[in-house]
């Protein structure tokens, strides 16, 4: 897992079209996230924050029970703590997603479950409101929206709430103590 600095600083290369974090000389960490969905100030250049490493802890207790490698982990928390911090708000895109009928509350960090026609996956609840959330894909594999289109690791998108079903539980392991 990486070791969080104030040396980290966010940029936005020009040249990549990509919001970057310099986490050291010898490594630097791509956002992905289009242009158009990021919140002007993504486009300054600041240090890596003390609520950016709030949002990383927050977000590592989350990660910690999926089973992806650590790296995988780490990617998926600075995916998270990029959306969370950059991503403008955005309309939900529900009509993707089949419909679990009640509404469900859910909190951020949770593990969530969206499925359609085309297959099943794991989102990580990013930013909660009061109807729908912003979510991360946590699939290794790619998640089909449609035929055309699908989400990738760590790729955002909004739901309504009644899209997802919790699952946090089976992905949250608790240390259990048996005494006698």
């Amino acid at each position: 897992m990486l070791k969080l600095s104030d040396t980290w600083n966010w940029y936005y290369d020009e040249e990549q079209s990509s919001l970057m974090l310099e986490i050291s000389k010898e490594m630097v960490f791509r956002a992905n996230l289009s242009r158009k969905v990021l919140i002007e100030s993504a486009f300054q250049p600041q240090p890596f924050s003390v609520e950016d490493a709030h949002l990383y802890e927050f977000f590592q207790a989350s990660v910690k029970g999926l089973d992806i490698s650590v790296p995988r982990q780490s990617e998926l928390i600075l995916k998270a703590v990029t959306v969370k911090r950059f991503h403008k708000p955005v309309q939900p895109k529900s009509w993707f997603f089949d419909s679990y009928g009640e509404g469900y509350d859910p909190e951020e960090g949770e593990i969530v479950e969206l499925s359609n026609g085309y297959n099943s996956g794991i989102f990580m609840v990013v930013e909660a409101s009061e109807c729908a959330s912003i979510v991360v894909s946590v699939n290794l594999d790619a998640f089909y929206l449609s035929e055309g289109k699908c989400l990738t690791f760590g790729h955002p998108i909004k739901v309504m709430h009644d899209r997802m079903r919790p699952v946090n539980s089976i992905y949250t392991h608790a240390n259990i103590k048996m005494v006698s």
